[in-house]
């Protein structure tokens, strides 16, 4: 009996009661899920025309004062010359110490709105190139720079030309810095975005710049940002978008949903968006995907709309709990679906698989369905096989499998019949301390809820467990010696530790 001189402890009497300890665990869970839908994404874009690759690369070297000059002198200048020169200048934007040279030169801005304000078309649409461009500095002078366009910009959102509302929701950006300059100017924006979305539905997927941008990052503004997003009845249209073969095209669906993930996120009353169906579109939409990933005929840019899609959704479990979301949640394909996910993303896309795994994370939750269509799928070798990967997944792995084993004796002799003990010899012995915290709370409720099954946690298990006895982290020490001392007791003298 070394070990126990070894590491001294004493073992709780509350420690001995299973129904407690699970009830502990599921509050952590449940606060860890809520934790984890505050962690907002913010997420900016730059888009280039096609073809513009090439232009990115000229200008890869920063240009000097003089060249910025030069550049702006061109711009002054008319016909060709200027479309050629604002052209350049918009792919010089791209650089910080370029904007910051711009808008301090003499009448540079009032240039660049006057073109952009002006009535030659060609014009107008570079200058909203350049624009754009500086609206993506994180510098708040030159946010304020680009303030006496923003008349311009909601004037031109309100209009009857798609392609330029296209290129105003380009600069969108610029506006989540413009707002804490005029904060008023949010009153009148979201009304003009939703009618951006029922006039210009080719424009509307990049309608999402600003809500996403001022919701993520305006901690003094979420409630009159909020109210006006909800009280806009975006939300209705942004949900009838969220569909992989929109005439839009993907993209349209991508910006939707990232949109919605951020009203999600955020604090707002979500309620209206269970009475829109919002479980029922994102499900419907994972299992097209799903289909799609699996039969290999997944299209360029697929694997973007899922994510947001799968934040969507798991954060929609995360707020109602699956007793709201049961009416919609009747279709156990998606759960096929997400493990098409995984397998498909796991070494290109990893995050991909993190987000699916989460989502079948808050599905097994509290729903012993869910829990019986993971073993009515055979699921559970899919999961088991992910087990060496790290950045998150194997911890993703070890919650869902605690969360099925929590169910009761029923579902641990499931998982004992296809092997688990193997899996967890494993997991055991990695350095990680979650990956070995989460592999002895799932053994703790095997064995407490089947104690017959500990017979067979074999030698090399019990050696795991008695090597842990030297880990540097307390918690983990007692963990493994309260289920050695509790349950695995007559096995100590007939196996030695590994020296």
């Amino acid at each position: 009996m070394w070990r126990l001189k070894a590491v001294r402890h004493k073992v709780h009497p509350q420690c001995g009661n299973l129904e407690e300890f699970q009830f502990k665990r599921r509050e952590y869970e449940k606060a860890l899920r809520k934790a984890r839908k505050d962690q907002l994404l913010v997420s900016k874009r730059l888009l280039q025309e096609e073809g513009d690759h090439e232009g990115m690369e000229i200008a890869a070297e920063v240009l000097s004062k003089k060249e910025v000059v030069q550049l702006f002198r061109g711009i002054q200048q008319s016909g060709e010359e200027r479309v050629n020169a604002l052209r350049d200048f918009r792919r010089a934007l791209r650089h910080k110490e370029t904007q910051h040279i711009f808008v301090k030169l003499e009448n540079s801005m009032h240039l660049l709105v006057g073109l952009f304000s002006g009535s030659n078309a060609v014009w107008q649409l570079e200058a909203a190139h350049c624009l754009h461009e500086l609206s993506h500095s994180d510098e708040p002078s030159i946010a304020l720079a680009c303030l006496p366009a923003t008349p311009y910009l909601l004037t031109y959102l309100s209009g009857q030309s798609a392609k330029f509302t296209y290129q105003y929701l380009l600069s969108s950006p610029m506006h989540e810095k413009i707002m804490v300059a005029d904060d008023s100017l949010i009153i009148y924006e979201y009304p003009v975005h939703t009618k951006c979305i029922t006039s210009h539905l080719s424009a509307v997927f990049l309608l999402s710049g600003d809500e996403r941008n001022w919701l993520g990052r305006y901690k003094d503004l979420p409630s009159l940002i909020l109210r006006s997003v909800l009280e806009s009845g975006v939300t209705s249209h942004l949900l009838r978008l969220l569909q992989s073969d929109s005439e839009f095209g993907i993209g349209a669906a991508i910006e939707c949903a990232w949109c919605l993930h951020y009203i999600i996120s955020s604090n707002a009353n979500t309620n209206h968006l269970m009475v829109q169906g919002a479980v029922s579109k994102c499900t419907s939409l994972l299992v097209a995907l799903g289909g799609a990933v699996a039969s290999g005929t997944a299209t360029e840019g697929m694997d973007l709309v899922i994510s947001p899609v799968l934040r969507c959704l798991g954060n929609l479990l995360a707020n109602h709990g699956m007793e709201s979301c049961r009416e919609q949640m009747r279709d156990s394909r998606v759960l096929v679906a997400l493990c098409a996910f995984i397998q498909g993303f796991l070494q290109q896309r990893p995050s991909v698989a993190r987000e699916s795994l989460w989502v079948i994370n808050n599905l097994t939750a509290d729903d012993p369905v869910f829990c019986s269509a993971v073993f009515y799928l055979n699921l559970v070798p899919v999961f088991m096989q992910l087990l060496p990967f790290s950045k998150g997944i194997n911890i993703m792995v070890l919650r869902l499998l605690c969360n099925i084993a929590e169910k009761g004796p029923v579902y641990c002799q499931q998982l004992q019949q296809r092997e688990i003990f193997s899996a967890l010899h494993a997991t055991l012995r990695m350095a990680e301390p979650e990956v070995v915290r989460l592999s002895l709370e799932l053994l703790h409720i095997i064995v407490a809820s089947i104690p017959q099954v500990a017979d067979e946690f074999t030698e090399k298990g019990i050696s795991a467990l008695e090597a842990i006895q030297y880990n540097s982290d307390e918690e983990i020490r007692l963990r493994a010696s309260y289920i050695l001392d509790r349950y695995l007791h007559k096995h100590i003298q007939v196996y030695t530790p590994a020296v």
